[in-house]
């Protein structure tokens, strides 16, 4: 995964807790939603990443 990837995800997810904290605390159910599918999406490019990687290391051992 590359670095660039791994801080957009992050930074993504971080984004979603915010939302979220600040939807639950102003009573804001739509923006605290909306940062729990910031937090999902992350997770699921997250989730896509780390199969790349496990394809291009098992693609590596085979070439070797």
């Amino acid at each position: 995964m590359g670095l660039d990837d791994k801080i957009g995800n992050k930074a993504e997810d971080l984004k979603g807790k915010t939302k979220e904290g600040a939807g639950k605390a102003t009573g804001n159910e739509q923006m605290e939603a909306e940062g729990k599918g910031d937090q999902a999406s992350a997770a699921v490019k997250d989730g896509v990443e780390k199969v790349k990687d496990a394809a291009s290391n098992i693609k590596d051992k085979l070439t070797k």
